[in-house]
């Protein structure tokens, strides 16, 4: 089976949550949709990295998510969602294209 490509659906989450979270007025709802692609990507990110580095990119999803709002107000909400959207997906990429 080959592996779904993990820093597109961290980046798909993080974008894709914001984006229906800000169109439906509805803050849970991008929440659904940014745990659900979270969940999809470390998953991806175990069965290819194991579990450590899992962890990590886990841990670095949420802060990416948590650091986008005081960077909103820096930069603006779009290009701070932009912002750590790639550098996770970054990351992701670094960690999982040797094993994968």
């Amino acid at each position: 089976m080959s592996s779904l490509p993990s820093p597109a659906i961290a980046a798909a989450g993080l974008v894709g949550g914001y984006a229906v979270a800000r169109w439906t007025k509805k803050r849970p709802l991008g929440g659904v949709v940014l745990a659900g692609a979270g969940g999809v990507a470390a998953y991806e990110w175990r069965r290819v990295a194991g579990g450590k580095a899992a962890a990590g990119l886990g841990v670095a999803y949420v802060v990416a998510f948590a650091g986008s709002h005081p960077l909103a107000r820096k930069i603006g909400a779009w290009p701070a969602v932009f912002s750590v959207a790639g550098a996770v997906a970054g990351a992701s990429w670094a960690v999982t294209r040797a094993k994968g």
